[in-house]
C-alpha cells in the first residue's frame, strides 16, 4: 500500500435549541440501529496523510512524490496519482475536508473509518498524520459514525533506523504508544471494540515477534483485539487476520488470493474482508520504485464483485480498500474519472442487504461536495461562511432536504 513508502442564522433559515438536538440524537443513534440488524460494520480504510499548499502552505509528498508539481500550469494538474479527486488536491488537516469526507461516507452507507497510523512520534510525516487522525475521529464521532487504528508495521524500524528510537527500547516504546493510544483513541465511545476490546490491525511485515507483541499489549487493563494484515499465516500473538488486494498476479491473480483468503479465515477466530475497486498506482512514473502491479476496475464490477462478496459473508467488520489512496490509485472516494459511482455502489449494496437500516439516496452524495466547495468560495465572507456550518449536522443526522436548501441558497 501506499503507506508502504514515505510517505442559520439569518435569511429566514434559523435552527432552534429543540431541533438542534434532535438532529444530535438522530446522528447518535446510528450505529446502534444498524447494531440491532445484525450487519457487519462497513469500514473505509483511510489516509490522513495528505498536504495542500492552499491550506498548509507547501505541498506534501504524497501529492508529489518528490516528482510532480502540482503548481506547473497548463493541462491537467500534476499529481502523484492516475486519479484525481473531485474536490480538487486536498490537505488532511482542513476541518472542511473532513466533514465532507465523513458525510460522504455516511451517505455512503459506511459506518466509520479504519485509519491507517503511523503513531505519534515526530518522524518523518508520522506526528501530522497523527494529528489529523485524531481531528478526523473527532469528526467521526460527531457524525454518530465509528473508527479503528491500522498501525503500519514499518514503522518501528523506520525510526530505528533514522535514530530516532534504540532498538533495545522498541518494545518499551510500543508499550508506551499503547498506552497514549488508550487514552486518546481506545477510550473513546467512537472507537470500534468487541465487546469491551478495542479492535486494533496492524499492516504490513510484522517487526515485534509474537513474544514482544505479547509484552507490549499486556501493560493495558483490556487487551486490544490484535488482527493482522494476512499472508499465509495466522500469528500467534493474532487473534485474526484481514485481507487486502494483491495486483501482483493481476486482476485474476487478485481474485484467486481472495479465494484464498476466504478458505483459509474460515478458521480464524476474526476475519476482516475486503472490497475493492482497482489497483493502479503511481509509483514506476514517480520514480520511487515499481509498481506493484495492476487489477483491472472493470467498470465498476471490481468493486461491486469484491463488495457484495464481503457483505454476504459472516464477517462482522468489512474493510473497503481503500477510501483514499489516491497513489495507489485504490480509492473510492468521488474522482474526477468516476464521479460518484463507487459510492453509489456502496448505497445499493448496503441497501440490498441491509434494507431498513439506511435513508441516504444517490442524489444526497453530492450535497458534501458542494458544501465543501461553497465553504473554500465564501471562506473570507463573515456573512455567509458561518451560516454553512448548519449543514454538518443536518447532513449528518439524514436530514437531507433542509441541507438541500440550505446550499440552494448559494452559488458556486
Amino acid at each position: 500500500m501506499g503507506a508502504g513508502f514515505l510517505k442559520r442564522t439569518g435569511a429566514g433559515f434559523v435552527l432552534g435549541a429543540a431541533l438542534w438536538a434532535c438532529i444530535g440524537a438522530t446522528a447518535a443513534a446510528a450505529p446502534s440501529r444498524a447494531k440491532a440488524e445484525a450487519q457487519p460494520l462497513i469500514l473505509a480504510h483511510y489516509m490522513p496523510w495528505y498536504q495542500s499548499k492552499a491550506f498548509s502552505g507547501s505541498w506534501g509528498w504524497h501529492w508529489t512524490m518528490n516528482h510532480f508539481n502540482p503548481d506547473r500550469a497548463g493541462g491537467r494538474t500534476e499529481a502523484a496519482s492516475q486519479f484525481r479527486p473531485l474536490v480538487g488536491l486536498y490537505d488532511s488537516n482542513d476541518p472542511d475536508l473532513l466533514e465532507c469526507q465523513v458525510l460522504l461516507m455516511k451517505a455512503a452507507g459506511i459506518d466509520g473509518a479504519i485509519i491507517d497510523w503511523y503513531g505519534r512520534d515526530d518522524y518523518y510525516d508520522y506526528a501530522a498524520n497523527n494529528r489529523n487522525s485524531l481531528k478526523f475521529a473527532s469528526v467521526l464521532k460527531r457524525a454518530g459514525m465509528k473508527y479503528t487504528l491500522c498501525y503500519e508495521s514499518q514503522t518501528v524500524p523506520n525510526e530505528i533506523k533514522g535514530g530516532k528510537i534504540r532498538a533495545e527500547d522498541a518494545v518499551r516504546h510500543g508499550q508506551d504508544l499503547m498506552r497514549w493510544t488508550q487514552a486518546n483513541f481506545f477510550s473513546s465511545s467512537s472507537y470500534v471494540k468487541q465487546g469491551v476490546r478495542p479492535v486494533f490491525l496492524t499492516f504490513g511485515d510484522p517487526y515485534y515477534n509474537d513474544a514482544q507483541w505479547s509484552e507490549i499489549l499486556s501493560v493495558l487493563a483490556v487487551k486490544p483485539l490484535y488482527v493482522t494484515e494476512n499472508d499465509r499465516r495466522l500469528p500467534s500473538a493474532s487473534e485474526g487476520g484481514f485481507d487486502w488486494p494483491a495486483p501482483g498476479g493481476g486482476t485474476d491473480g487478485a481474485r484467486k488470493e481472495m479465494d484464498s483468503f476466504y478458505t483459509r479465515a474460515a478458521g480464524w477466530p476474526v476475519s476482516i474482508p475486503a472490497a475493492y475497486p482497482r489497483f493502479d498506482d503511481i509509483y514506476h512514473e514517480a520514480g520511487v520504485g515499481n509498481s506493484y502491479g495492476h487489477i483491472e476496475d472493470r467498470s465498476g464490477k471490481t468493486y461491486a464483485d469484491t463488495l457484495e462478496r464481503a457483505l454476504k459473508s459472516s464477517a462482522s467488520i468489512v474493510q473497503l480498500v481503500t477510501w483514499n489512496d489516491w497513489g495507489e490509485g485504490t480509492q473510492i472516494e468521488p474522482s474526477v474519472e468516476f464521479g460518484y459511482r463507487d459510492l453509489e455502489t456502496t448505497q445499493r449494496l448496503r441497501r440490498k442487504y441491509f434494507k431498513s437500516s439506511f435513508a441516504y439516496i444517490a442524489q444526497d452524495l453530492r450535497l458534501p461536495v458542494r458544501w465543501y466547495l461553497l465553504r473554500k468560495r465564501y471562506r473570507s465572507d463573515p456573512k455567509v461562511y458561518p451560516k454553512l456550518s448548519a449543514f454538518f449536522l443536518l447532513m449528518a443526522s439524514g436530514h437531507t432536504v433542509q441541507a438541500g436548501k440550505l446550499l440552494a441558497r448559494y452559488k458556486l
